[in-house]
């Protein structure tokens, strides 16, 4: 995958469409909450994420960010996954305040679970499903995932990623690298995010190093999502943004083999 800007953006701006071919269109945006739940991630820090979306829809520069589109709305999908995936808020359409407030309330409400593994491309997968059930039709469709370790369960997670960029739906990610000693983790995460996840026209990735920084990276991740890709509007993300190398032949299947070398103790 290459790196076309120094903030690891891969920017595609969206041609100008016309109003007849907008005519079309229900929503701005089909967007993909797919949210790593799984053994690796502690309770706390669960809950810090959770949180971090909660907070998030609450926020009036994320629905002015919604009302800016040429329609003027979105649909989204809040997801949680380990090995396997479970829709936990169904397709919800959100034009404003209101709307917006009570998915954020709707999604609080919600109980916690925590699933075995980490299937990257099983979440894709899934993520994928419900584009196809989805009651909407959106301009762009985006699958935005987080995620604490790579791939170690179901198909490796490039192939996932192909199969999703050529239904023409973009994947951002959200690396979660914060400092912990246990084996399911990698220190690059968000290098393998670059190289083995995320891709598509405009595809991006913002990293949490740290638990403060949940609430501020996700709501600048969300915004950046929901306006469209553009460096100019990654500039308050600075912080979070992870710059790396290419590095040619990464090894994506680092979590597979991190999982067999466990098994085989």
């Amino acid at each position: 995958m290459k790196l076309h800007c120094a903030l690891l953006v891969c920017v595609g701006l969206l041609a100008g469409s016309t109003s007849a071919e907008r005519s079309s269109f229900d929503v701005d945006l089909e967007l993909v909450l797919a949210v790593d739940v799984s053994y690796s991630m502690e309770i706390d820090e669960q809950q810090l994420q959770r949180q971090g979306y909660v907070d998030a829809f609450l926020q009036p520069e994320l629905v002015a960010a919604i009302r800016s589109g040429p329609i003027g709305r979105i649909a989204v999908t809040y997801v949680e996954w380990g090995g396997s995936a479970v829709q936990v808020l169904p397709w919800t359409l959100i034009d404003g305040v209101d709307t917006a407030r009570q998915f954020s309330e709707t999604l609080q409400r919600q109980p916690t679970r925590r699933i075995s593994f980490t299937s990257i491309s099983n979440a894709l997968a899934f993520s994928r499903h419900l584009f196809r059930l989805s009651p909407f039709r959106g301009v762009r469709r985006v699958i935005d995932i987080s995620g604490d370790g790579p791939n170690n369960s179901g198909v490796p997670a490039p192939v996932a990623r192909n199969s999703t960029v050529a239904q023409g739906i973009v994947i951002d990610g959200l690396p979660i690298l914060l400092p912990r000693g246990d084996l399911e983790s990698i220190p690059d995460l968000d290098a393998y995010y670059e190289h083995c996840v995320i891709g598509g026209d405009g595809a991006f990735l913002l990293k949490v190093s740290d638990t403060s920084d949940f609430g501020e990276a996700i709501l600048s991740k969300l915004i950046v999502e929901i306006r469209g890709p553009n460096v100019a509007r990654l500039q308050r993300s600075e912080p979070f943004v992870r710059r790396v190398d290419a590095k040619a032949g990464y090894n994506c299947f680092v979590g597979e083999e991190m999982q067999e070398r466990r098994i085989g103790q």
